[in-house]
């Protein structure tokens, strides 16, 4: 892919990640709950709704009517399964009983899809403290971390904050504090959601993180947590990298009207790759490759407090894909690998769009050979 690796580099003081072993990683592996795959499994994955009290802070109220549509209308009768992948609930400024007020419809629909396979509910950094609630309504569906057998192969799916040091260090012993400075200070003064998850050096770290625990157990991971979607270990940088040098070693053999669609593409591909570097100055940007062979061991389903939508993974038989869901009148910011149109949800005006998409046989082949 023409990556040089300076592009990866880390710098001195967090190269100790490259030789330090994943004890909560390996822990999340072994005692993870096993379910098994066959290839008419269909699950759908979704993270990161940090839901609250409907209130202006609250984050979810955005996209709620869009991910209610799409759990009514499209998943559920397509006989999906559910898996919701942590910080599904915000409590770190919000107490359960004022969400489960608030969105007690979307309690319902979650345990709906029990009927069509199974419903799994993992805990994140934001929604950890489900475990000391006695009564909480899923508790039976709570764990941290699932284990999807497909054939000899596994599929780890947990939150993604275990492989931060800071928040297992850290964040236990400083908690009841985050949560009274964002309840009771930022709450009131408008801060919105803040997680170390946002940190681009931090959020660099995490993914690195597991994908060489990943990588080195020979599985596929997949997480949330750091809100930015992830296909094949690739971010949206790495991914128009690859598109770009993609069309440059077929432009030489296409003729007519293909040689046209692939400047025409190309150009498109350039100013959106340099949107995402000007955007990139503001925030740190990081590719999300960490190997100058990338493995395909890292998935993220991103998160549902999108400004122009939510994205999500559908797992269904062989193959494995990155949709993301928006409004119909916005058009989504993410080239798909394969060029694929969006379709609207009947009358409701949100659409669907297939970002990438690949077989679960090709990726465990591509893993069992690389890495």
């Amino acid at each position: 892919m023409g990556l040089t690796s300076s592009a990866f580099c880390f710098g001195n003081n967090l190269m100790w990640l490259h030789k330090r072993k994943h004890p909560h990683l390996e822990r999340l592996l072994d005692t993870a709950k096993s379910v098994d795959l066959d290839r008419s499994s269909k699950i759908v994955i979704l993270s990161d709704l940090h839901m609250g009290n409907g209130g202006r802070l609250d984050e979810f109220r955005r996209n709620a009517k869009l991910i209610k549509s799409i759990l009514e209308r499209y998943y559920r009768p397509q006989k999906y399964s559910l898996v919701l992948n942590g910080d599904i609930e915000e409590l770190l400024k919000f107490p359960i009983a004022s969400i489960e007020n608030q969105w007690h419809d979307f309690y319902d629909l979650f345990q709906s899809f029990e009927q069509n396979g199974f419903f799994w509910k993992t805990y994140g950094n934001h929604d950890a403290p489900l475990l000391e609630e006695k009564n909480y309504r899923f508790s039976s569906s709570l764990v941290e971390s699932l284990k999807f057998h497909y054939g000899d192969k596994t599929l780890l799916l947990f939150h993604g904050h275990q492989a931060s040091v800071f928040m297992w260090e850290t964040f236990p012993v400083i908690s009841r504090a985050v949560i009274l400075f964002l309840r009771y200070i930022a709450k009131p003064i408008g801060i919105k959601n803040f997680s170390v998850a946002y940190n681009s050096r931090r959020r660099f770290a995490v993914e690195k993180s597991i994908y060489e625990f990943s990588n080195r157990e020979k599985i596929v991971s997949i997480i949330g947590h750091t809100h930015r979607p992830l296909f094949e270990s690739l971010s949206k940088v790495d991914f128009l990298n690859y598109k770009i040098e993609e069309l440059c070693r077929i432009y030489p053999s296409a003729e007519g009207d293909k040689l046209t669609a692939i400047e025409e593409e190309m150009e498109a591909l350039k100013i959106e790759l340099e949107a995402c570097h000007k955007q990139g100055k503001k925030i740190g940007l990081r590719s999300g490759l960490y190997h100058n062979l990338t493995i395909p061991s890292l998935f993220n389903s991103g998160c549902t407090i999108g400004k122009r939508g939510i994205t999500a993974l559908e797992i269904e038989g062989n193959s494995i894909r990155l949709v993301c869901w928006y409004n119909g009148k916005q058009s989504p910011k993410f080239s798909g690998d394969h060029d694929n149109l969006p379709t609207e949800l009947g009358s409701t005006g949100f659409s669907r769009i297939v970002l990438n998409e690949d077989s679960l046989d090709y990726v465990f082949s591509r893993l069992h050979l690389l890495a």
